[in-house]
């Protein structure tokens, strides 16, 4: 959101200088008729410094107030004046520096001259440039005022903005998660019923063709299986930063996995080389998953982690002891171990977790070795 500025903000800053010091110089020779040598000078200072008053506001106002002093001057310390106001948020300066000019500009010069009638029209003189000070005081706060406002007018713009853009996230990401769960509950279990009755019709069949044929159905199934595991995954990240894009953690990330967890964790066992990405992917989440809630829920306890493979299928086991010390009551909505048990389903596999007799929990994944 761009906001339209003053005319004078477009206007080039040399340009704009030389203006400036042209009118005060034009006050300045108005009012010189018979000025010292040092009124002469302290003007033409007053007039060549106001190309600096954007950098060094105060000390071009003080500069401009001997001048003032010794000639009827007044667009010089006005423009310094008006520079101040607007660039300063100190406003006992801004009321020093009003009372400091028509201090000088009520002042007789030289100062010994100063008759009895000539202090009651100083006194007079002096309030009414103090009023007349007060113009380019209040006209550069308002320009302050009106640039401050435009600025948080920009803000409030661009807040806006955001919320909307992370309203949209939100809106995207509920019905990507509702999307998620309706291909889970629903496609999932028809395509894993196909696979079923595929693999039992290719036990039953005695004819070759007829074995072949539910073969080649229950691996499409599985196929098919295995890519709206990808799908639901990639549509529960919501739009986040680790999406299956990314690279996925395999089981070679497992022992760097146990031993940054932050428990006292201890890997044995091994699995069978062959096994596939999805099932590495489970594996290496129901361990991380376990791993989190035993330094949640269960400080000073340690685990172990058992890889284990047998005739009909393969795993991993979790097991942790009874906690050391009080643990912190945390919130939990168990969504961790439902997606362990619902990555569990997609490969034909089963999971379990609850306590242990010892005190401890336990964990344990197992996939069947055809789903490979």
């Amino acid at each position: 959101m761009t906001t339209p500025s003053a005319w004078w903000a477009r206007v080039p800053d040399p340009v704009l200088n030389a203006v400036i010091v042209a009118i005060a110089a034009t006050d300045v020779l108005l009012s010189l008729g018979d000025a010292s040598p040092i009124a002469q000078v302290m003007a033409a200072l007053a007039c060549a410094v106001l190309a600096l008053r954007r950098r060094f506001p105060l000390a071009v106002f003080v500069l401009t107030l001997p001048a003032s002093l010794m000639l009827d001057i007044v667009f010089a310390p006005f423009a310094a004046l008006f520079t101040l106001a607007e660039r300063s948020r100190d406003r006992r300066l801004l009321v020093m520096c009003a009372v400091l000019f028509a201090v000088a500009s009520a002042a007789p010069w030289p100062l010994n001259d100063l008759s009895s009638h000539d202090r009651t029209w100083t006194v007079v003189y002096f309030f009414y440039t103090l009023a007349t000070a007060a113009s380019p005081v209040l006209l550069g706060q308002l320009v302050q005022a009106r640039r401050d406002l435009a600025r948080r007018l920009v803000e409030i713009e661009e807040a806006r903005e955001h919320e909307q853009l992370l309203h949209s996230q939100t809106v995207l990401a509920r019905e990507r998660a509702q999307l998620a769960r309706e291909m889970h509950d629903v496609v999932s279990h028809q395509v894993s019923l196909i696979a079923v009755q595929a693999g039992a019709l290719q036990i039953a069949a005695t004819e070759p063709e007829f074995k072949e044929g539910a073969r080649t159905i229950r691996s499409l199934s599985v196929d098919t299986l295995d890519e709206l595991r990808h799908m639901v995954t990639l549509l529960r990240a919501s739009g986040g930063r680790t999406t299956e894009l990314t690279p996925q953690p395999t089981l070679t990330d497992l022992r760097r996995l146990v031993t940054t967890c932050g428990i006292d964790g201890e890997l044995s066992g091994e699995l069978l080389p062959d096994i596939g990405t999805p099932a590495q992917r489970a594996i290496y989440r129901t361990v991380q998953e376990a791993l989190t809630n035993v330094r949640k829920h269960a400080p000073g306890a340690t685990a172990v982690i058992r890889l284990w493979h047998d005739g009909d299928g393969y795993g991993v086991t979790v097991t942790n002891t009874p906690p050391t010390r009080p643990s912190l009551l945390l919130p939990s909505s168990q969504q961790g171990l439902i997606g362990l048990k619902e990555r569990a389903e997609l490969l034909d596999g089963t999971f379990r977790s609850g306590p242990t007799a010892h005190g401890g929990y336990d964990v344990c994944l197992r996939i069947p070795r055809h789903t490979d």
